[in-house]
């Protein structure tokens, strides 16, 4: 491919906020003190707390607006909450919480097993599509599940 220069003009929107009076953030920034009584607005309640909700240590409260469907439980519940003793610049916050979601899998396939509903791993992680468009990963990464699992049960029965 040869380089050749290019006339910005041919290309659909280029440079469309090139004109400060085409910007539509122009007048904003210069807004005098006088022009932000429409900004005064009452803020709407807050998302009642009736769960155990994890947050952030650096923020004093919850946010405005979180999720309830899954609250934290079991073992996963006890790592996430030692991941938020961490502030979240710190790999002691997010190794444990990635830890924590891998062993929230196995305990829903745990809990799937006692209610009598046994999973259907091959569709839920996607593997049809996967032996679809990409059978040699899959194969793969089956063969490597395959020696890891052989190495673990014999490590087991050597002991």
């Amino acid at each position: 491919m040869e380089n050749r220069p290019v006339d910005y003009n041919t290309i659909n929107g280029w440079g469309i906020d090139a004109d400060p009076k085409n910007d539509p953030t122009y007048p904003m920034r210069k807004r005098s003190n006088e022009n932000h009584e429409g900004y005064n607005w009452d803020r709407p309640p807050l998302q009642p707390v009736n769960i155990e909700v994890l947050h952030s240590i650096e923020r004093p409260n919850v946010t405005a607006v979180f999720g309830t469907s899954a609250p934290p439980r079991g073992l996963s519940g006890m790592i996430r909450r030692y991941a938020f003793k961490y502030g979240e610049g710190s790999f002691a916050h997010w190794l444990p919480l990635v830890l924590a979601d891998r062993v929230d899998v196995v305990e829903g396939i745990i809990e799937d097993l006692k209610s009598g509903h046994i999973p259907n791993i091959f569709a839920e992680r996607g593997m049809k599509a996967q032996w679809k468009y990409d059978r040699m990963g899959l194969l793969q990464s089956v063969a490597v599940a395959a020696v890891i699992t052989t190495a673990a049960v014999a490590w087991f029965r050597r002991k």
